[in-house]
């Protein structure tokens, strides 16, 4: 039955999400039963409008009633609903994965797509198109500005990305940090640049090192074009970055070897805005830089998190301890996996 509906969902891919939606409506209405359309809308997140539209067809299936004191299943219903039961947790475990581990880091949402991105290459660009849904999904019409951090996981990502531009509403792109010395290709100037080629938005771009002497940073700070653009990071709505291991991260870096044995004694896992957490989330190093600070994304509305694979499991469930809790992580399911099986990182 599952290979069926599989085989259905490759030639019609919104029949599964049909059926999850009307069983969550079953779902919330069978707990709550009888509801009204405006409560049910708001447990479920979704407009009256749309709900209107699935529960009149509930309703011409004569699986729901509708009378004064509000919705409820018919027999017809409860017994549908109690048969997709065991269906839907075998179609969409990944769903109760994903809640657990929203739900274990205190934030918003994760998204896992199956698979390891250490192993399997299209799992990254899956990261491009989930990125590109949750963006297309969140960001609010008016103009946004989008700050973007660097790195191989990012640069994969942009690529995968499609339009996000609408007549209302318009992205910048901006680089979320200055330049570490790496390939040009995986640095934020020209990841911002891809991602907003990709969506069909604008970009600026901040052509500075991240990592400069304070005389140096207060000069530059008197340029004019790069005042403006580290202005523009400083109002962005949203912002979109990965997670690195701490020692890759330090070597792509090129810390020196002082530095690097320091990382290691201090036990540093992971790396993100510039700063090396230890396995318990703290802070062992921070690198001065130009560019957003993780003090600067507790505000920020829109934050998405993206990285995945077991080996990457550690260093992601240390950054997220320091995660706002409106953070979207976009992850895999053998980092999730790795994740959940605790006291084993």
């Amino acid at each position: 039955m599952l290979e069926d509906l599989r085989v259905m969902e490759a030639i019609a891919p919104e029949i599964l999400t049909t059926i999850q939606e009307r069983y969550r409506i079953l779902q919330n209405i069978y707990w709550m039963q009888p509801v009204g359309r405006r409560v049910l809308a708001d447990n479920l997140a979704v407009t009256e409008r749309v709900l209107r539209t699935e529960t009149d067809s509930l309703k011409k299936l004569e699986l729901i009633e509708t009378s004064k004191s509000g919705m409820k299943l018919t027999s017809k219903g409860e017994e549908v609903y109690h048969q997709l039961g065991h269906l839907m947790d075998q179609l969409f475990g990944m769903d109760r994965l994903e809640r657990r581990l929203a739900d274990y880091f205190g934030i918003s949402r994760c998204i896992i797509t199956p698979g390891d991105s250490d192993r399997q290459e299209k799992v990254i660009e899956e990261f491009g198109h989930l990125l590109w849904d949750a963006l297309n999904k969140q960001l609010p019409i008016g103009e946004n500005i989008i700050a973007v951090m660097g790195g191989t996981t990012m640069a994969n990502v942009a690529e995968n990305l499609s339009i996000l531009e609408t007549h209302n509403r318009h992205n910048m792109f901006v680089p979320a940090r200055g330049g570490i010395g790496e390939y040009v290709n995986v640095q934020a100037n020209s990841v911002s640049a891809v991602m907003a080629m990709r969506t069909r938005g604008n970009y600026r771009s901040l052509f500075v090192p991240e990592q400069l002497s304070s005389a140096t940073y207060d000069s530059l700070l008197q340029e004019p074009s790069i005042l403006e653009v580290l202005n523009l990071i400083s109002e962005a709505n949203c912002v979109i970055h990965s997670i690195g291991r701490a020692i890759h991260m330090a070597a792509r870096r090129k810390m020196t070897e002082k530095e690097l044995l320091m990382l290691k004694q201090k036990n540093a896992v992971a790396e993100s805005f510039g700063y090396f957490f230890n396995e318990s989330g703290e802070i062992v190093y921070r690198i001065p830089r130009i560019g957003l600070q993780l003090k600067d994304i507790l505000n920020i509305p829109y934050i998405f998190a993206v990285a995945g694979g077991k080996s990457k499991a550690k260093a992601i469930h240390a950054y997220m301890k320091n995660a706002p809790k409106q953070t979207w992580l976009i992850t895999d399911e053998a980092a999730a996996n790795e994740i959940l099986k605790g006291l084993s990182l």
